[in-house]
């Protein structure tokens, strides 16, 4: 972790209060995300299917719309953006503790989610900028907050539920109007809107969408990153029915494991592995082999999937887990590994016009993927079950890394994803907080020399 510090102490303030804004913003999300269908079911006594509609709401309200905040972030800044996003989130979790009927539940449903996709594009696009080469170092930097507050949020939150749900909520807004006015006090104005202001009206909402629907190397590449996106999101789906069928009634104790051990091995390995990542040549490169370890996570269920702890000892309970706690970190490492680079490579793809519509788009091709995948992914798993082929999920999720893998090299070969390259930066010691940027690694930008994986 002394690396991890290392690099935050030499950002700029900007950056440094942003990594805090994401801290803070998952904080207050999986303080509550986590307990609310109970609230809905349980307090509020809505049927399941209303419950259903809630959480899907919120969902669609945010991954359908991170390209609309990202014309937005371009159109009117990015920092007004994040602090908008911030307090309609405050807003939205507030309402949550203060209602109990349907509609109003709705209300502050789509609110929360809406809110998602005002600060999401608008806090990666002024990252992007303001870090300029640095910008794969601030993205490892904020992948590690934004895993500590997935981390810590769900412990606030279950120790906040001893008073009651209403405490969690209005705890949660707390911690996002505070966010809000901190953006707007603290946070420098940043990066204007390449341009875009300029273009007033429909004409330039379509002008700006021409342009982004116009780089195909970027629709490309978004669209092979769905896969990657689908498979780090088994965290949450397959991983957690593979742990409840080995363990059976310790089902939700094995979820729970899984979810804190992927987050501890994002917040310790990133930076590192990040800076090691380096070694293997240009951001391409670096993204293939994050989807290949993602890709091999899941080969070691397919071989044990027979495998179950029902009646046995503490011990044979130890070994049957320790398939699935493997692709647990399998599956963290690749993501870490891509991560900062899939960013990157977005930010050289973009020519540094319209960046937060395109990571707007980039996200919600990413939704509804996830979306999309994790319906397929439920019903393969069942497919499996009913057939007596319990490792099919894992044979499917690890066809399609290899698959999103064999993209993105032929896209690498092609040429396609060329554009102008971060540098991974190693700060000096003697060297005083915000005075410098230490000394960049650079990255090479000819793929012709980035090694027999995408020559």
């Amino acid at each position: 972790m002394r690396a991890t510090w290392r690099q935050i102490s030499h950002l700029d303030p900007g950056l440094r209060l942003l990594m805090v804004n994401q801290l803070g913003i998952n904080l207050g999300v999986y303080m509550l995300m986590p307990y609310l269908a109970n609230h809905l079911s349980s307090g509020l006594n809505l049927a399941a299917w209303t419950v259903g509609l809630v959480v899907g709401v919120r969902t669609l309200s945010e991954q359908g719309l991170f390209l609309v905040g990202g014309m937005l972030a371009d159109r009117f800044g990015y920092r007004r953006m994040i602090a908008l996003g911030c307090a309609l989130r405050g807003a939205g979790f507030a309402l949550l503790g203060l209602v109990a009927n349907l509609p109003m539940v709705l209300v502050a449903s789509v609110a929360v989610g809406l809110a998602g996709a005002l600060f999401g594009p608008a806090v990666r696009a002024y990252i992007a900028a303001e870090a300029g080469e640095r910008r794969v170092t601030a993205f490892a930097l904020f992948n590690v907050f934004y895993q500590t507050g997935v981390l810590t949020g769900p412990l606030i939150g279950l120790a906040l539920l001893s008073v009651d749900f209403r405490a969690v909520c209005l705890t949660a807004a707390s911690v996002f109007l505070a966010l809000s006015v901190a953006q707007l006090r603290l946070l420098p104005p940043g990066p204007s809107a390449c341009g875009s202001s300029r273009r007033i009206g429909l004409a330039g909402v379509r002008a700006d969408w021409r342009e982004v629907t116009r780089n195909r190397s970027f629709l490309l590449f978004s669209l092979t990153m769905v896969g990657s996106h689908v498979l780090s999101s088994q965290i949450y789906l397959a991983l957690p029915l593979q742990a409840t069928e080995v363990l059976a009634a310790d089902g939700d104790l094995g979820s729970g494991a899984l979810f804190g051990l992927s987050a501890v091995v994002a917040i310790v390995g990133q930076v590192w592995v990040t800076g090691w990542a380096w070694q293997w040549g240009n951001p391409a490169r670096a993204v293939a082999l994050g989807l290949t370890l993602m890709a091999v996570a899941f080969l070691p269920l397919a071989m044990t999937a027979d495998l179950t702890a029902r009646g046995g000892s503490r011990g044979i309970t130890v070994l049957a887990m320790v398939p699935t706690l493997a692709a647990t970190v399998l599956l963290t490492l690749g993501s870490v590994v891509a991560y900062p680079f899939e960013m990157d490579t977005i930010l050289g793809l973009t020519r540094d016009r319209l960046v937060a519509t395109h990571y707007g788009l980039h996200n919600t091709f990413a939704g509804i993927g996830v979306t999309v995948g994790n319906l397929i992914t439920g019903a393969v798993w069942g497919l499996g079950q009913d057939w007596g082929f319990p490792a099919l999920p894992w044979l499917v999720l690890t066809a399609t890394g290899a698959t999103c893998t064999a993209a993105v090299i032929m896209l690498a070969r092609s040429g396609r994803l060329d554009a102008p390259s971060a540098a991974w930066t190693v700060p000096s010691d003697r060297q005083p907080a915000g005075s410098g940027t230490g000394t960049a690694v650079p990255a090479t930008t000819d793929t012709s020399t980035a090694g027999p994986l995408l020559s």
